[in-house]
This record gives C-alpha cells, structure tokens and sequence, in this order.
C-alpha cells in the first residue's frame, strides 16, 4: 500500500480523534483531560518508552531500536479562549474556549502516524520520537520547559507543521531560514493628572500622550527601523477613563512587536524607551514601560527545509515556497537546540468553510488536509533512513 494510501485509510480514525478534542477543548496550562486522553493512546502499546510530565505538562514517546538517526516530531494540543460559534456536530462542549487553530488535528495526525509506525515496528532502523506539547498559545509556552527537561536529549532532528486555513487544502509551505517571527509584547502605563473636560489646560492627558506615543511608534518602523528589516508594531488595546466628560489620571497601552533579528529587536525596545520617556516627561506626565520577550524566531535549517520540498514533490503534493508570517511559534525552541524545519499543511477550503482565519469564533479544518501531513511525516521519515514502508 502506498503512503497515500495508507495516510487515506487512517482518515477516519484522524477525524474521530480529532473532532473528541475539539469537543472538549483545554487552554494553554490546564491541558489535564487532554493530557490524559493522549497519555491512554499511548499506554495501549506496551513496549512504546513513554515519559510523562516532560516539562510538568508534556508527553515523550519514543518507538525504535534505539540507533541512528534519532528523529523527533512535535505536535502541540492546547485550546484558546474563544467561544465556539460554529454550528456543528463536533462544536466544543466548554463555554468560551475551543480549538481555533487546528492543534486537535496536530495531535490527531502524530497519533495516527504512532499507529502507523507501531504496525511496522519491526521495519524502523533508527529511532521516533513523538513530541506532545502543552502550551504553545500562551508565553512562555510549553516547548522551553520540555527542551528544558531533556526532551531533544539523544534526538538528531526535529520536525513540526500547522495546519493552516488561509492556504488551500493540502498545499506545502516552507523555507529555509526565517519562517515566523519572534513575537514581543508591551504594556505602557501612562500617568498623568486628570481633571474635567471642559479644562484641559489644568490637567495632563494622559489620553493624548498616548495618542502621541501610538504615532511615534508606529512609525519607528520605516523611519527609525528599515521596512527592509521585517519588523512590526501594532497597539491592539488602549484603555483610559469611563467618561466622556472626565480627563482621567492613567493610560494604558498594550500591544506587540514582530521581528525576526535580535539585533532588530533589541533596537526596537531601545526606542520604545526612548520614546516613552521623553514623550511623558515633555507633557509633564510619568511613564512605565513594560517590555515583555517572546518566543525566538522559527528560523528552519537548509537541509530539513530541502527535504520537506522533497518530501512534498514525492507525494505529489503541491509545494510553495513560504514567505515568512509575523505569526509566533514557539517550535523555534527545539531548532535552536537540534537541526530542523517547521512546515504548513493548506487546510483551508471554502466550499466546507473552512477558511476562516486562525483564532475566529467559525474556525474550522478541512478534515481531508490530515491526509496531507501525515503523508508528510511519513515520507519525511523515509527520507531521513528511519523506515521504509512497504509499497504494494
């Protein structure tokens, strides 16, 4: 049978694990249903090497002979904070949270590709290792603490891949080097004096010094950072006042920083204070500036990203060079540690709408892409000289 095959006959299993998580949903932190769930797939087979509570909330299972090459996949399974709108049998059964970026069929997808990997155990020549994680929504995210708890010890190479809607149902992106950016968050707390509004002149507004500090830094990039260099600043929250009629003491600013170089990113947070200082301090107001760092930047090695294109021209599948997403990933932990490369799965079809945007209320996948990514990682496995699957 064929990989594609093979990948086709494990559809329905795919479909019904991954429609069981997206029904019972946990956020970043509180995974425990699912850890569970996932912990009891894998207890089924008795001389799989399982490691439990890998950076507190994260699973390792390992399938092999214990030799080289040693390859790693990941899949993450946290939920998000966001009410489930669809209307659907499969909908989530908790109030305000769902999956609405497609880890329930990452997960779905590893454990199908363990089942397929434990039926021809005897074929393997090197070593799997499974990769579980929690956390990968919220900052620090999981994968920090699993690389911190051994989880790479012994692993040669990493791979991973996200489902993705704004691409078409089974296409495959990737490149080498810079994929996704290093996303960055901050918090600016302005005080100044309130007063009423009809006397501006005897308060400070704190109000339009932030609208002052919005302009400044959003322009930083192109007048102070080159638009050359892939950097960007957006405020997504502003909070002052609770009335129309009242100038109120404080401001608040909350927003993020994209950016792939560190050298970029420490500039950037050089101005932000900067900034923030000399725009509170010449209205007479005081400023604090809280800068938060994010995950490191995806940045795939050549080799992996190679084999990837390779792995995807193999199974007919339609490739395309990525170009690189200011989305965040903490993936790039595990290919700072070990060569590897970080992929997208197309999953987005209109016709079954499942082409709204990832961390809307309607997010859905194209169930038919987890054909793609298990194929994927089954080829990808090939290549690397783990297995050879029987082709009837």
């Amino acid at each position: 049978m064929k990989i594609r095959d093979m990948a086709q006959a494990a559809l329905p299993g795919m479909i019904d694990t991954r429609r069981y998580l997206h029904m019972h949903p946990e956020v970043s932190f509180h995974e425990e249903q699912t850890y569970r769930y996932i912990l009891e797939r894998l207890q089924k087979y008795p001389d799989l090497k399982v490691r439990e509570g890998v950076g507190e909330g994260g699973i390792l299972a390992t399938l092999g002979n214990g030799g080289d090459p040693h390859i790693a996949i990941r899949a993450d399974f946290d939920a998000l904070p966001i009410h489930d709108e669809k209307d659907v049998p499969y909908r989530s059964t908790v109030d305000g949270v769902m999956h609405a970026c497609g880890h329930d069929a990452h997960t779905s997808t590893l454990l199908a590709l363990l089942d397929l990997l434990y039926e021809n155990r005897h074929a393997i020549k090197g070593s799997v290792s499974f990769i579980f994680q929690f956390a990968e929504e919220i900052q620090p995210g999981g994968a920090v603490a699993m690389v911190g708890d051994g989880a790479l010890d012994g692993i040669d190479r990493v791979y991973g891949q996200h489902y993705w809607s704004q691409y078409p149902t089974h296409t495959i992106k990737t490149r080498p080097g810079p994929i996704i950016s290093s996303p960055d968050m901050f918090k600016i707390k302005i005080k100044g004096r309130g007063g009423h509004a009809a006397h501006p002149s005897q308060a400070v507004d704190p109000v339009v010094i932030a609208a002052e500090l919005i302009t400044s830094l959003q322009t930083a990039v192109s007048r102070q950072i080159s638009p050359l260099d892939n950097a960007v600043v957006t405020v997504g929250k502003i909070h002052a006042g609770d009335a129309f009629n009242v100038i109120p003491d404080t401001a608040e600013l909350i927003g993020t920083v994209r950016t792939f170089e560190q050298s970029i990113k420490e500039r950037i947070q050089d101005i932000f204070q900067k900034e923030v200082d000399h725009t509170a301090r010449k209205r007479g107001a005081t400023a604090e500036l809280e800068y938060n760092i994010g995950y490191p930047a995806v940045v795939n090695h050549n080799r992996e990203a190679d084999i990837i294109e390779e792995a995807a021209a193999a199974m007919g599948l339609e490739f395309e060079t990525a170009k690189p997403m200011m989305i965040g990933e903490d993936f790039s932990y595990y290919i700072n540690e070990v060569p590897g490369a970080f992929f997208f799965t197309g999953s987005g079809n209109a016709a079954k709408q499942s082409d709204y945007v990832h961390h809307h209320p309607m997010f859905d996948l194209d169930e038919e892409a987890m054909t793609s990514g298990l194929s994927m990682f089954m080829k990808i496995l090939e290549i690397e000289q783990v297995i050879e699957w029987k082709q009837e």
